[in-house]
């Protein structure tokens, strides 16, 4: 059984070796979360969180209300979004239908929140496998955008979907 948990101040090590991951840096290779400081901080807008399957820690979910995030990432956006950021830690549980049950369970919890009419995800537009994972889930792509340095695809699922 797959549950999350909120990310603690003792997840430090964890996130750090998850970071160092080919896949990891494959999917995200121009982010620093800078776990130290961040986890120090617990802004309104953010939920950090450890997936763990049967108690053990499997991959990392950051859910955003884009609109109240304070870099403005997303730029200028209205209300009633959230974004998520996910991914599987080690390489070993890949490819196990995990990253879709994580997902699932992600946007359901914001869904759960009736204010919520979409959810938007970033993968690089190199990242063909992510762009398949989010179309299966029902996300649709909307635009090609550069976060940064990085060439992103914009997907988004709304909640009629």
């Amino acid at each position: 059984m797959i549950t999350f948990r909120s990310v603690t101040i003792g997840d430090v090590s964890l996130l750090h070796h998850w970071d160092k991951q080919p896949h990891v840096i494959a999917a995200n290779p121009n982010d620093d979360w800078e776990w130290e400081m961040e986890l120090r901080r617990s802004p309104s807008w953010r939920e950090m969180l450890i997936a763990e399957l049967d108690g053990r820690p499997l991959g990392f979910i950051q859910i955003i209300d884009p609109a109240l995030e304070n870099t403005q990432y997303w730029g200028e956006i209205g209300t009633g979004y959230r974004a998520i950021d996910i991914w599987i830690g080690e390489t070993a549980d890949l490819a196990k239908g995990y990253g879709t049950i994580m997902m699932k369970q992600a946007i359901h919890l914001c869904f759960s929140n009736p204010d919520v009419k979409a959810i938007l995800v970033d993968p690089l537009a190199s990242n063909t496998r992510s762009h398949r994972f989010y179309e299966r889930l029902g996300f649709r792509y909307v635009e090609k955008r550069r976060f940064g340095s990085d060439d992103c695809f914009v997907y988004r699922l709304d909640r009629n979907h």
